[in-house]
């Protein structure tokens, strides 16, 4: 904004004072605030803002997750620090504009008439010429001229050799806009960073430092936190959260600070009437909208409003956004699949973001506790079955349902079956927690799906960590539909009595009854590899027990290699008939007629084996269900009381006008001089300008010819 980077020059005080006066209205100064302030705002952009420590911890390892936490740079924009050069940055550029203000308004008024003769001389721009008249005259018709090109001009008569009078000095100038340009800016400056900090946490934290506001760090209903928690519907600022279940109402926004939350106190109640999500074919969302009813406090008014993404209701000066939705504690009815030997059915109902105590139930090893917790219920789930590589899912949560599967679970069969994007039904997620406080997270989903090949399977995902993907158990539907047919055969698997006759009935149908020592061997060998892959029986000293693996580590242990592959044929045939006749006994004993020996029942029985030896890992006695559910939606409002958006839009106004200015308003200055000689006058003309361009220089030469019909040079004398 001015020719030095010099600041206010104080003349009297300490020399400190002087020194830290003269530091905070300097360009460099002010330069190096803005430049901290970019820097931070790169962070704020690439890292993500106010997300659980645990994902920071999850991403980049506990050390730098503490480093960003104790820099605050997980909230860079309502980082102390970064307030506070927001503040330097106001006064230190308040302080240039006070410093040059004076000087540029005094420029703009200026002709600087009172240039001398010797001083024209010397510009870069010059041009001399003889007129035929006399120098009043010339200087009215110069002056005259220039005032019809739009240039501001003053007539100034002066004293010469020649008498009193008889010299006459033209000055013009056009383009003093420009110098306007440079107030503008550094003044938008000034107002969105006031208005930055008037829209922060500046008057947040001040209630906090000077008022006795402390953050609320438990937990509990609203109602009972106490008034030390909560801000004033009068509080002039802030920015919250508001969660709305459909058919209820709230008055009370949530702050999240570093350390808690702060509740607003609202004017008023919002009414959640209904919330309306609309989805493209791909999954994604593409129209949140919300029909409320706003309930006056005061005066207990009401006024139906509707808010949408980028259209927003205002109400007493509050506006209410449309952020995202969330579950509003939708009904859920769940049914306990056993996945561990002795574990039983049974039945549980909760709410999205409850909990329920389970004790000793489906067989939970010496009645321990856990802890089962509703969080989420998706209603839709469209999901990529193209099998493009690189596509990245068409739900909400970006999941390529087919790959992860199939990527996940090594026992999957692949397929190259092309598939369009479809909606595969509902899912749950819930978490179990041990009594230790330890919990996994779980994923199902409600209905049967056709990965590919042609069998429908139950889904059910299971992580360590919200950092991980969900690893994916496949279950196989029966031909009525569901997981009984999976359950009864898990059941028998585990059942001693239920795995001898149906080795007998296997070696019955393979062995003719004559031939007695061979159905004694092959009977052997089915009944050792049913107990090994049921994991009733040791593979090997240290190996896992159950499923395929188990019968891997089996052959390893006790064939030779020469033999093992032509052995294993024979033991993964056997396998798989005692396997099948273990089906048929439990759909026989469950009153259900026998699978017919087709394509659609060898289908189900590959993906039942290979289920099978995965549940094997299933890290829980149960899987969860989902049987029936009523949704309760629930909208997420941020409300916010923003008094410097006007001021940031009025900064930005004159942002742009004063970058105009700069950019395309050139300011010029011409001077002639008129000295009397024997015929006429004698002119010498001067022309300046604040950039030197290519169109300065032809403007110069126009004017010279126009003016005082010269040929003009340029260079100093």
């Amino acid at each position: 904004m001015s020719e030095t980077t010099q600041g206010v020059r104080v003349q009297s005080g300490s020399r400190a004072l002087r020194a830290g006066v003269e530091l905070l209205s300097s360009m460099r100064f002010a330069i190096s605030l803005l430049t901290v302030i970019c820097i931070a705002s790169v962070i704020g952009t690439v890292l993500k803002q106010h997300e659980p420590a645990v994902n920071y911890v999850n991403q980049f390892g506990p050390f730098w997750a503490e480093l960003f936490g104790a820099l605050q740079l997980n909230a860079v924009y309502s980082a102390w620090w970064f307030l506070l050069i927001l503040a330097f940055l106001v006064v230190s550029t308040s302080l240039c504009i006070a410093r040059n203000t004076p000087k540029f308004l005094s420029d703009i008024k200026s002709y600087k008439e009172n240039v001398r003769e010797q001083s024209l001389r010397a510009f870069h721009h010059k041009a001399e010429a003889a007129l035929a008249e006399g120098t009043e005259a010339e200087a009215r018709r110069i002056g005259g001229m220039l005032a019809s090109g739009g240039w501001k001009v003053r007539l100034q008569q002066r004293d010469t050799a020649a008498g009193p009078g008889t010299g006459w000095m033209v000055a013009a100038k056009a383009g003093a806009a420009n110098k306007i340009g440079y107030i503008a800016a550094h003044s938008a400056i000034v107002l969105v960073c006031v208005g930055g900090l008037l829209d922060g946490d500046l008057i947040v934290r001040a209630q906090m430092l000077l008022g006795g506001k402390t953050p609320y760090a438990g937990s509990g209903l609203i109602a009972d936190v106490k008034p030390e928690h909560r801000l004033s519907e009068r509080n002039p600022t802030f920015r919250g959260n508001l969660v709305v279940a459909e058919g209820t109402q709230s008055g009370t926004a949530i702050l999240n600070q570093s350390d808690g939350v702060l509740l607003q106190e609202l004017p008023f109640a919002v009414e959640l009437k209904k919330f309306i999500v609309e989805h493209y074919s791909t999954g994604m969302p593409k129209l949140f909208a919300s029909e409320i009813i706003i309930h006056d406090k005061a005066t207990g008014e009401k006024t139906p409003a509707r808010v949408e993404v980028n259209h927003p209701a205002s109400y007493k000066g509050i506006e209410i956004y449309q952020s995202s939705f969330d579950d509003g504690g939708s009904q859920l009815k769940l049914r306990a699949v056993p996945m561990a030997p002795g574990a039983q059915p049974f039945d549980v109902e909760g709410v999205v973001g409850g909990s329920i105590q389970l004790t000793n139930k489906g067989g939970a090893a010496g009645g321990d506790t856990m802890t089962l917790e509703f969080t989420a219920l998706r209603t839709i789930n469209v999901e990529n079955f193209a099998g493009a590589p690189n596509m990245s899912g068409a739900d909400v949560r970006k999941v390529d349902l087919r790959e992860s599967v199939e990527s996940r679970l090594g026992a999957a069969n692949k397929t190259v079956t092309k598939k369009e994007l479809r909606n595969v039904g509902p899912s749950v997620s819930y978490k179990l927690r041990d009594a230790a406080g330890q919990a996994r997270e779980y994923h199902n989903y409600m209905l049967p799906v056709d990965t590919g090949d042609g069998t429908p399977v139950f889904l059910l995902g299971v992580r360590e960590a919200p950092s991980e993907p969900f690893r994916y158990l496949r279950v196989p539907a029966d031909d009525q539909g569901s997981m009984d047919g999976f359950v009864r055969m898990r059941a028998a698997l585990a059942d001693p009595a239920a795995r001898d006759k149906a080795v007998r009935r296997y070696v019955a149908q393979a062995i003719e009854p004559s031939r007695r020592e061979l159905a004694e061997q092959l009977s052997q060998s089915a009944s050792r590899a049913l107990a090994v892959f049921a994991g009733a029986m040791p593979a090997a000293p240290g190996k896992p027990a159950g499923g395929l693996q188990a019968i891997s580590d089996f052959m390893e242990a006790n064939v030779p290699e020469a033999e093992r592959s032509r052995a294993g044929e024979v033991l993964i045939r056997i396998l798989n008939g005692t396997l099948f006749e273990l089906v048929q006994l439990t759909r026989e004993n469950a009153g259900l007629k026998p699978l017919e020996q087709d394509d659609r029942t060898r289908a189900f029985m590959t993906q039942a084996v290979l289920s099978l030896s995965d549940a094997v890992m299933y890290p829980a006695p149960m899987a969860f269900e989902l049987k029936d559910f009523t949704q309760v939606q629930a909208s997420v409002f941020q409300v916010a009381r923003a008094p410097g958006k006007n001021i940031v839009y009025l900064g930005c106004a004159l942002l742009i006008l004063g970058v105009f200015a700069m950019l395309y308003i050139r300011e010029r200055r011409v001077w002639v001089w008129l000295s009397p000689q024997e015929q006429g006058s004698h002119a010498l003309m001067a022309f300046s300008t604040n950039r030197k361009t290519m169109d300065g220089d032809k403007e110069f030469v126009q004017l010279a010819q126009k003016l005082i019909g010269a040929q003009p040079h340029t260079g100093h004398a």
